[in-house]
Formats: structure tokens, C-alpha cells, sequence
């Protein structure tokens, strides 16, 4: 789920660019467009469509100050789009044939000299290069030496009630460079951020969930309130632990040793050890070994306050304790990103990829669609097939507003979970009885309805919207080779041509029936101490599925599953799968909740509603493939079947 929108209203401050489309039965980078009339070559996607005529207010001034990144197309954009495919795609006599981080700068990254022209194109333009890496160039100077490296005029535009900074027309580079250039990012002003997508309180204010608990599904009913769809309902669980989410998603004796998984979060929490140790310690997982839970951070961070850092501690600690629970000896490593700005985020993808840092990626930030530029979607996506073409595997969290039409106005998908080179996570609602056993999920999505006060009845139930798995089919990817006779059509052609549908995969979002964690927060007295509360969103969801992985990965000798996506879709339709429906059981679902008005205590009252289960906006989880659980939630036998790839 998100909080925190303000900051990437992507996910943690990305603004995804559309992604590519699917070529040749490959997905493909689009290289620039030769312009032979004038010697240039056009970077399809840098202006911005809200850059219009009638949005223009005039010239940006010479004098103003631009920062760009330009990013490098590599060796062979192409090339490695397709090597990216073959190797993930189990029907491949290349499958499995990774590279390391060194073979596939070798064979893809930018050269020296490539480098080295690009640099001084931009020099001679009158830009001061501030940076180099192997994927970029950042540059800064005036608005005039910008204009003329990137052949285009910047001005300013409205945007909503702001005004920003865009291209007047796609910018471009010399021909000569056609070819080395991917696409440049920063010539646009407006503000390209992520959101963590959960329902987490501030650490900087605790929160408590008010009783009473049911211990696991349906263990205390609520006999004193009202029925709800003609029945009695239970009261919301505490929170589940990982001894039950193991069960419920097929672990057996699996833990995850030998595997390393990566979490990518803004910013880092200062009290990350000790919580998620007394976490462990508390809830029966294993200890942390000696080096098992590391962090990698920038050397200092920015726009902490317009990106509320400090509501990130929890997203990270929600990610590290979730994927622990379910995989207790895999090794953990958090790359924290300096903002939730774009820039840095990819600079945080790109450390794990460049030392390939783990084989598995858990990543519970993003943003809408609409709010995707073509091209941060092409720096993103060579991201995701460099990873692919080392055995890297990322996962993105679907969202936590359904629709998204309640939240926007507008139906769309999430990104960067659109993109068709990760694995998104939907969402479910999930039922572990008595003894740690599977009941049952329902896709998540719900609907509340407030107790009345005389206390006999609930008020306008089943209620309004509140929040739901983000899922749906994307305005701009294409559809991708693996989605092809699984995904239904009228999915798939919702918006005309044949695109790419979210989610994936899924597993236990909804906070409703959500997981307990522990974190260090500060106490209405000033304090700070440890404590716990139950939370959801699929930002739960995506480090629960990157430890199932985890799982699988061992499994399978400790071999690299990398880009799941192929094999996931494989096994669509087989039993490894629990086929996630709204309507599991009959009669309706639902559970009722008990929360404090000031989020700690009972001093100033208690808040009580229902909460239906299964009612996630437009989108429908249904037998088969569905656009809210995609394929279903791993089974017992999903572990095990990837001994056999």
C-alpha cells in the first residue's frame, strides 16, 4: 500500500518511463531515430505530454540552472534485450546461461571511447560534467547550454495548478552519436518521485492496533456486534507470523540458505538491527547470523523532508522482517537510495546489479502510470535486463488502490511494476485456521462500514472503497511473449492493443489479515521503544513472494531463478497455485476491526467498522489468470517444482 505519496507519487520518487515494446518476440530498447536532414538524432520520449501548446507559457529564462543525466546506450541495446529474454525463458537453449557483473559490462556496457565522445559533445555544448558512471553522465549548466547539446527549446508549462520546465520538442544528439546515447533525464522540472506503497504509521509516532484479535482466522468471533452479510464475523487477526505465512505458502523445510536477497527502499532506518533481531527473537525465527543482515547506503541523503524519510524506516523494516519470516537463512541485503527521486533509486538498482549484490530483488515503492516518462522507463528497463542477463530477479509491488480510479480520476496501472522486465506482486486476503492451516484467499480489496452509534447495526454497509491490490492493463507496454495464451484477451485488449496486464503473482496485502511487525517508535511521552502492530499492502506482499523465491531458489541447488516472469507463467494453471477468487467460500467475507482514535490507546476512544474482504474496486480475481492475484499465490509444490528447471 502507499503512504507517503508526496514523495515519488511514484513510489518512492520514480517516474517510470513507458516501456518498451515487444520486438521480434523480444522486448527491445528503441534506439534513437537518425535525422539525416539535420544531423541529429531524435531521443523519442523526452517531451513530456503535458508539455502542449496550450499549456506553454513562454520561454524558460537563459539563466536558469539545468541537471541532467545522460544515459548510455551500451554496446548493443538490442542485443541485450534479446540475451535478456533467452536466458530467462525456460523453453531457451540459452536458459540459465547467466553472466557475471564483469562479463556483461564487457559485453553490453558503455566503452571507453563511447564515454569519452559523449563527454566532450557535452563540454563543447558549454555543460559542466558533475559525474560519471558506467550507465550515465550527470551534467549542469544554464538553460542555453542545454538548448543547444539537446537541439530543443525548454519552457514553461502548467502542470495541474504548478508550472515546470519541459523540452518544447524531443531533445537530440548528434548522429555521430546515435547509437551510444539511450535517452537523457532532468530537462523536464516537474518532480519524478516514489511512493512506499504501505499503510505505516511515522516511526516518528507509534501506533498500536486496538483488540480484540482473533489469534488466526475466525478464532474469536465478535458475537457482541452486528452480523454482517447475515452472519457473524471474526475479529481481525493480530497480525500473522512467519511460522504462518510458511505454512501457508508451501515452505516445508526449505529456509533459504545460500541465497542473497536485495530490498530497495529510500533512505535507511538507524534502528533496523536491533528490531528486526528482537523481532526474530520474539515471533520464533531464526537469529540473525553474523553478516546475514547487511546495509548499503550513500555516502549522505537528500529532500528529506519533501520525501518524509522518516516514514521509509518502516517500509524497510516491514521488508526486512517479512522476508526473514518466510525465508530465515537467506542473506539480507538493504541498498537504501539517497531520495525518493528517480535518480537515486535507479542508482540504488543499479549498485545491486553492478555487484550483483543478491539474485533476488524485493521493491515496494512506485507510482502511477500516467506519471511515467518514456524515457526513465528505458533507463529502468536496461536496469531490469542487465539483471536478467546475470540471473537478477526483481519484484515490484502492484499498488494498494485497485484501479486506481477512487485515488485519480483516471484507470491505470502502477509503475514500475508495469514495466514487462519485473515480476509484480498483487494482492490477496488471507486465511490461516487453527494449526497453521491454509484456508483460503480472496483477492484484496476493501469496502467499510463505521458501527452506528447506538451500536445495533453498521452504518451504509458493506460501506465505501478504502483500498485494494493494484492491478489492471498498461496504456504503454506492449504485451510481453509470456503473457501470450494465459492472460485472457479481454485483459490484454482493455486499451485497444494487445499490452501488458498486472500483476504476476501475489500473496497475503491486505492489512485486514495482515502481518505483525516490530519496530522502534516514538511514545506519546517523548520516548522511544520497541513495538508491534499489524500491517498490509502489497508492500507486504512483495518481500513475502522474494522469500518464497528464496525458497525456491534453494530448491533448486542454489542455481539463480533470475527473471521469473517466463517460468512463473510456465507453471500458470497447475496446482502449484492456489486459484485466488473473490467468492472462496459462501456468503460474503468480512471481519471487524477495532482501532484507537489517536492511533495508541484508548483515552480518547475506540473506533470500530467492518471490513469486507474481496471487494477490490472494478478488478475482479476470478478462476484463472486475473488482473488482482495474476496467476494465484504460491502452493505447496511452488517450491519444489523449481528442482525440475
Amino acid at each position: 500500500m502507499r503512504s507517503n505519496r508526496g514523495a515519488r507519487r511514484t513510489r518512492a520518487g520514480l517516474s517510470l518511463a513507458a516501456t518498451l515494446p515487444l520486438l521480434a518476440g523480444a522486448l527491445a530498447l528503441a534506439a534513437p531515430a537518425a535525422q539525416a536532414d539535420t544531423g541529429r538524432a531524435t531521443l523519442s520520449g523526452t517531451k513530456p505530454l503535458w508539455a502542449t501548446g496550450t499549456a506553454d507559457k513562454g520561454a524558460t529564462a537563459n539563466a536558469n540552472k539545468v541537471n541532467a543525466r545522460v544515459y548510455l546506450a551500451g554496446r548493443d541495446a538490442n542485443g541485450l534485450a534479446a540475451y535478456a529474454k533467452a536466458v530467462s525463458d525456460p523453453s531457451s537453449a540459452s536458459y540459465g546461461k547467466y553472466l557475471s557483473a564483469k562479463e556483461a559490462q564487457a559485453r553490453f556496457g558503455a566503452t571507453k571511447a563511447q564515454i569519452s565522445e559523449v563527454t566532450k559533445w557535452l563540454e563543447s555544448s558549454g555543460l559542466t560534467v558533475t559525474g560519471t558512471s558506467q550507465h550515465y553522465i550527470s551534467v549542469s549548466g544554464d538553460v542555453a547550454a542545454a538548448e543547444k547539446a539537446f537541439g530543443t527549446q525548454l519552457h514553461n508549462y502548467a502542470k495541474g495548478a504548478h508550472t515546470y520546465r519541459a523540452p518544447s520538442g524531443a531533445a537530440t544528439v548528434p548522429s555521430s552519436l546515435d547509437g551510444a546515447v539511450l535517452t537523457v533525464t532532468g530537462l523536464d522540472s516537474a518532480p519524478h518521485k516514489a511512493d512506499h506503497q504501505d499503510e505505516l504509521p511515522p516511526p516518528d509516532a507509534v501506533f498500536r492496533n486496538a483488540g480484540p484479535f482473533s489469534t488466526y482466522h475466525g478464532s474469536n468471533i465478535a458475537k457482541t456486534l452486528p452480523s454482517a452479510g447475515g452472519k457473524k464475523i471474526p475479529y481481525a487477526v493480530k497480525g500473522y507470523t512467519g511460522k504462518q505465512l510458511r505454512a501457508a505458502y508451501g515452505a516445508g523445510k526449505a529456509t533459504g540458505k545460500g541465497v542473497r536477497v536485495a530490498i530497495t527502499d529510500a533512505y535507511a532506518s538507524p534502528t533496523i538491527a536491533q528490531d528486526a533481531e528482537k523481532y526474530a527473537s520474539k515471533h520464533g525465527d531464526a537469529r540473525y547470523g553474523d553478516g546475514q543482515l547487511n546495509q548499503v547506503l550513500p555516502s549522505a541523503y537528500t529532500k528529506t523532508e519533501e520525501c518524509g524519510a522518516a516514514g521509509w524506516y518502516g517500509e524497510e523494516t516491514l521488508d526486512v522482517e517479512a522476508v526473514h519470516a518466510v525465508a530465515p537463512k537467506a542473506d539480507i541485503t538493504y541498498v537504501g537510495a539517497a531520495s525518493c527521486y528517480d535518480d537515486d533509486l535507479l542508482d540504488s538498482l543499479s549498485k545491486v546489479v553492478d555487484k550483483h549484490l543478491a539474485d533476488i530483488v524485493s521493491n515496494s515503492w512506485g507510482d502511477i502510470e500516467a506519471n511515467q516518462t518514456p524515457q526513465l522507463a528505458a533507463a529502468y528497463d536496461q536496469v531490469f535486463q542487465l539483471g536478467a542477463i546475470e540471473g537478477i530477479g526483481f519484484y515490484f509491488s502492484s499498488g494498494d488502490n485497485g484501479d486506481e480510479v477512487a485515488n485519480t480520476g483516471t484507470k491505470q496501472v502502477d509503475t514500475p511494476a508495469n514495466s514487462a522486465w519485473v515480476t509484480a506482486v498483487g494482492g490477496t486476503s488471507l486465511a490461516v485456521g487453527k494449526g497453521d492451516k491454509y484456508q483460503w484467499e480472496t483477492g484484496w480489496g476493501t469496502l467499510k462500514a463505521n458501527l452506528s452509534a447506538n451500536g445495533k447495526s453498521w452504518t451504509d454497509y458493506p460501506g465505501a472503497y478504502t483500498s485494494g491490490a493494484g492491478g489492471g492493463t498498461s496504456k504503454t507496454v506492449a504485451q510481453p511473449f509470456y503473457q501470450k495464451g494465459v492472460v485472457p484477451s479481454r485483459l490484454a485488449r482493455a486499451n485497444g492493443g494487445l499490452n501488458r496486464v498486472v500483476p504476476d503473482i501475489s500473496a497475503i496485502a491486505d492489512p485486514n489479515t495482515g502481518f505483525l511487525v516490530g519496530q522502534t517508535q516514538t511514545l506519546p511521552d517523548g520516548s522511544q521503544a520497541y513495538d508491534e502492530y499489524r500491517i498490509g499492502g502489497t508492500s507486504l506482499a512483495a518481500p513475502v513472494i522474494a522469500g518464497v523465491q528464496a525458497l525456491a531458489q534453494q530448491e533448486r541447488g542454489g542455481r539463480a531463478i533470475g527473471f521469473a516472469n517466463p517460468s512463473i507463467y510456465d507453471r500458470s494453471g497447475s496446482k502449484v497455485y492456489h486459484d485466488v477468487t473473490d467468492h472462496p467460500v459462501k456468503g460474503e467475507l468480512a471481519v471487524a476491526r477495532v482501532d484507537f482514535a489517536n492511533s495508541y490507546d484508548a483515552s480518547e476512544g475506540l473506533l470500530t467498522s467492518v471490513r469486507s474482504l474481496g471487494d477490490d474496486a472494478s478488478l475482479k480475481a476470478v478462476r484463472g489468470y486475473d488482473d488482482v492475484t495474476g496467476v494465484g499465490s504460491p502452493a505447496p509444490g511452488y517450491v519444489s517444482s523449481y528442482r525440475r528447471h
